[in-house]
């Protein structure tokens, strides 16, 4: 074979193998998204890479511990919907008038504020690194369009309850319910909900177990929000949350 001929022939072979593999990394995603609608995730991205940067921290475990649906209290899904995701049961993974209001926020330049919807922080925090670059924010919008495509909102609701951070290394209503108030999540009264969804935004600096003055009004905010949203009621006909 001809100089030419081979370096055309190795020149088809490359192209062949990169569009393949263009085709061949967003199904994966997608078959990944589609495989966590019935496969309960074993642990998520956010939680491997803290197990990453802690395993030379001395007493350091993590704790995970799956709830099903059905043994969630009705109090924490609307707890967790009034605190980070009010329009949840409407919107299709992104809440657009959020968007827009963060955008005119920090283009004041105030505090950077984000618009994340529950749906997004799913897909960040399940299959994604920490980070504002656009690659992660565009895969993250990604993941978000496929997990409101393939998963009911009452899928990435329990996803969510189970995969969030309520503190350092503790991950899911179940691992919090014990550890900070000494019951199951199925038995988190309102109260308790509240204070779980108030120190999502940053659960590493907050506590549930000993809240300041801080997270007590924010905890008081979350409750008022969950009755003037009508309580579990609210999130019915989506989800399947039992009234109360």
């Amino acid at each position: 074979m001809s100089r030419s001929r081979l370096r055309r022939h190795t020149h088809g072979r490359w192209r062949r193998r990169l569009l393949l593999l263009i085709v061949l990394l967003p199904a994966l995603t997608i078959l990944q998204v589609l495989v966590l609608r019935w496969l309960d995730p074993p642990s998520s991205m956010v939680m491997l890479l803290q197990r990453l940067e802690s395993r030379n921290v001395a007493g350091f475990e993590l704790d995970y511990r799956w709830r099903d649906w059905q043994a969630l209290s009705p109090h924490l899904p609307i707890a967790l919907v009034a605190a980070e995701d009010q329009q949840f049961p409407a919107h299709h993974g992104f809440d657009l008038d959020a968007i827009g209001r963060a955008l005119d926020h920090n283009d004041d330049g105030g505090r950077v504020r984000g618009a994340s919807t529950i749906s997004q922080q799913v897909a960040k925090n399940l299959f994604l690194w920490q980070g504002r670059s656009w690659l992660r924010k565009g895969m993250e919008a990604w993941y978000t369009l496929w997990l409101e495509t393939l998963w009911p909102k009452q899928r990435v609701l329990e996803v969510y309850a189970n995969i969030a951070q309520f503190g350092d290394g503790v991950y899911g209503a179940e691992a919090a319910a014990q550890r900070y108030f000494g019951v199951a999540s199925s038995a988190l009264n309102s109260a308790q909900s509240a204070r779980l969804a108030a120190v999502l935004p940053s659960p590493q600096r907050w506590h549930a177990a000993r809240p300041g003055p801080y997270v007590l009004a924010r905890q008081a905010w979350v409750e008022r929000q969950v009755r003037q949203l009508g309580g579990p009621e609210y999130l019915r006909e989506c989800c399947g949350v039992p009234g109360q």
